[in-house]
């Protein structure tokens, strides 16, 4: 469910020279029929993938009551989110007023894009250094434990004047018959966005910010929108998906299809999140977690693959408007709780995870450290 702008352990220190490899192509069509997976994807002993990891059952947040006005179901939502977010970063919304027939077209239309030939895909080839396009694993930017994965992001923006941006998106480097893939995308997108703020009242309000507070921070907001496609490996348990990893953006809104691939890492084991098509899977990330101060936590999780079903999944990725100072309210400030980041922009920390850091569960932290010490740190062996 990952912004993953890329995933996995960042060495802070230079590492030796390892002899270079050939470049692999992840060619979806080709890599889910191999017997035995290139080296480049398998990932290391510690980090392999736990197939029979418990499931993780929390109680879903009605999101509906706590928008009605009623003041129980509003106690009820914040405490459940308090808990969740305080713990681990990680919760499901129900009735959030999301059309099903939407989101049932928004998955089915990704089979249109990653059913092209690679060439065909590559029109929207992401470049390094960039956020939006096609991304086939992470090929280009990495050499080794890559994530079996491709994905398509495009940007969204909650301005006025950029009110069809995916749709121009779309259209400009895909062309004229993927217009309908445009619009869907870009109703989606439009949803999603009414959800994400929806959902800031409920974090404002839980943190006792005012349910105004973090609506507002977020409208305009410049935002990610990314479609996951996971083909099958016929050897599962030396890959991952998606590396362990929080998401460096605010809040990811997650639907899954009804194939098991999420996991996310609670009381010290990785545990599943089973797919409901009636739900959105929410997560914090580290931008939020900073606005929060602390107080609510980014959530690390990742995903894993199977030999049989190719799995696909839909995630937006709320972030603030790209010169938006990220520091939290007043009123999660005082004696007792000391500002624990510095401040920052959105911008600052999207170049950071896209030229200088391999995002993973310490981004926050590093890029705090990078902040305060000037940015030198570039010097030192952080860019990889």
């Amino acid at each position: 469910m990952s912004i993953d702008l890329c995933t996995s352990n960042m060495a802070l220190h230079p590492q030796p020279k390892i002899q270079q490899q050939e470049p692999v192509v992840f060619d979806a069509s080709i890599l889910q029929h191999q017997t035995n997976v290139p080296s480049q994807f398998i990932w290391p002993e510690h980090e392999k993938p736990t197939l029979d990891s418990p499931e993780l059952v929390i109680p879903p947040i009605d999101l509906g009551s706590f928008l009605s006005g009623d003041p129980n179901a509003a106690s009820k939502a914040s405490q459940l989110i308090n808990e969740a977010c305080k713990k681990h970063g990680f919760f499901l919304v129900v009735n959030h007023g999301v059309d099903s027939g939407l989101i049932e077209k928004a998955h089915g239309y990704m089979d249109n894009f990653f059913g092209l030939p690679l060439a065909e895909k590559q029109r929207a080839q992401r470049k390094i250094g960039e956020h939006c396009g096609y991304a086939s694993s992470f090929t280009g930017r990495f050499s080794s434990k890559l994530p079996w994965k491709e994905t398509l992001s495009f940007r969204y923006s909650d301005e006025d004047q950029f009110s069809n941006i995916v749709q121009e998106y779309i259209l400009n480097v895909m062309g004229e018959e993927f217009k309908q893939f445009g619009k869907v995308y870009q109703e989606y997108c439009d949803a999603m966005n009414t959800l994400a703020l929806q959902i800031m009242e409920l974090l404002g309000f839980s943190l006792g910010a005012g349910r105004e507070y973090f609506k507002e921070f977020f409208e305009g907001n410049d935002s990610i929108m990314r479609l996951n496609h996971y083909p099958p490996c016929q050897q599962p348990d030396l890959t991952l998906g998606t590396g362990p990893h929080c998401d460096p953006t605010s809040l990811t809104i997650l639907h899954q299809d009804d194939v098991d691939g999420l996991q996310v890492f609670v009381d010290d084991k990785w545990h599943f999140v089973r797919p409901n098509p009636q739900a959105f899977v929410v997560n914090i990330g580290d931008t939020f977690m900073a606005l929060s101060n602390g107080i609510f936590k980014s959530c690390l999780h990742r995903a894993v693959v199977n030999s049989k079903t190719v799995r696909r999944s839909l995630a937006f990725f709320l972030c603030p408007n790209m010169e938006k100072v990220v520091k939290p309210p007043n009123a999660l400030i005082d004696s007792n709780n000391t500002r624990i980041y510095p401040d920052f922009t959105w911008s600052e920390l999207l170049e950071f995870t896209q030229k200088h850091y391999r995002s993973d569960m310490n981004t926050l932290d590093v890029f705090s450290s990078w902040l305060r010490n000037g940015r030198t740190a570039e010097t030192e062996g952080i860019v990889k």
